[in-house]
Parts: C-alpha cells; structure tokens; sequence
C-alpha cells in the first residue's frame, strides 16, 4: 500500500467517522486494512524506530498516523 493508498483509506474513514480523533480513525484503519498489512505497517514503524520488537497494533496505529501527518504538513 503506498502512502498515497493510505491516506485515501484514512480520509474515508475519517468522512465515515467525523467525530473521532485522529488516532482513534488510525485504528479503523489498521482494523480495516487487516493482519497482513497490520504486521507490514507495524514493522516499518519499528524500523522506524530502530526497535527489534514491540506490540503490533499500536506499532500500526503510529505508522498510519505518522504518514498522515507527514503527507498532511505544517498546518497554518
């Protein structure tokens, strides 16, 4: 999944979902995007990080936020 790819999935998720925060709509999306992407997303953000393990649910939530927030850059 590109970048791109997920920030498409996130800002559906988002319109299905106005109320939520942002890291609340990250783990629709990990949720959605199912196990195999979950453990992909999860491993970037460890790389990331420099880190050999840690828990792969949160570590997918960061991943999507991370891109989000990067793709979206500096706010005015």
């Amino acid at each position: 999944m590109t970048e791109e790819e997920l920030l498409v999935e996130f800002a559906l998720t988002r319109l299905d979902h106005p109320g939520l925060e942002l890291e609340e709509v990250a783990a629709l999306v990990v949720r959605r995007v199912g196990p195999q992407r979950m453990l992909e997303f999860a491993g970037l953000t460890l790389a990331h990080r420099d880190e050999l393990r840690g828990a792969v649910f949160p570590a997918a939530v960061e991943h999507v936020l991370r891109v989000v927030l990067t793709l979206r850059g500096p706010r005015d």
